[in-house]
């Protein structure tokens, strides 16, 4: 399995809970806002506690409340990539792409920044600065930061929701390339029903928010 996710969280007055068992390729929760999808990603990525509950990703454990494991963000190496993109506005597509390449420990290096720049399709906007992309354009420098990074999985949070169509297009085929070639789990958030039933080949269905 490469995602075995049983998880509890109270967030307020709403409790968060899941429980998944996904064998990989990319897998979809979806749901309204507001029933938990991106906490669920966040209790994956390490940056939220589960209240109980265990995740496990491609055979190893991150997370066993009742054994006391709890991996830190950094050695659960996840990919993580945001609805806004999240690139640093000071440093150049270069510098933002190295910054993951940097992050990561050498012997999980799995991606050069040559191999990203081609395989995504950016080679031209290395030199320019977050402020001066287009939306499809900032997208792909983010996932080609978070693959650079060495992730063993990747963790999507609406990653289309602030694109035009056309963006939308590009960026989907992007995610399908990922998910066909690079063979990395993915843990994929979204509202769109027509989105996650092109991309994923699990599709866990949330139910109505709150």
């Amino acid at each position: 399995m490469s995602f075995e996710v049983d998880v509890a969280r109270r967030l307020g007055d709403a409790q968060v809970a899941l429980r998944l068992r996904s064998p990989g390729g990319l897998t979809a929760l979806f749901g309204p806002s507001g029933v938990g999808k991106s906490s669920v990603l966040n209790m994956v990525a390490g940056l939220l506690r589960p209240d109980r509950g265990r995740i496990v990703v491609e055979g190893e454990v991150l997370f066993d409340r009742a054994a006391g494991i709890d991996l830190p963000p950094e050695r659960r190496r996840a990919g993580y990539v945001f609805q806004d993109g999240r690139l640093f506005p000071h440093k150049r597509v270069k510098d933002n792409l190295l910054y993951g390449w940097r992050l990561a420990d050498p012997a999980n290096r799995w991606m050069s920044l040559e191999h990203a720049v081609d395989f995504l399709g950016i080679g031209h906007l290395l030199g320019r600065w977050p402020r001066t992309l287009s939306g499809g354009e900032a997208q792909r420098v983010a996932i080609g930061r978070a693959l650079l990074s060495g992730p063993r999985f990747l963790l999507m949070d609406e990653p289309l929701s602030s694109l035009d169509a056309a963006r939308r297009e590009e960026i989907m085929g992007v995610i399908e390339r990922i998910r066909d070639h690079l063979k990395r789990p993915i843990l994929y958030v979204s509202h769109d029903r027509a989105e996650v039933e092109r991309l994923a080949s699990t599709i866990v269905d949330l139910g109505s928010g709150s």
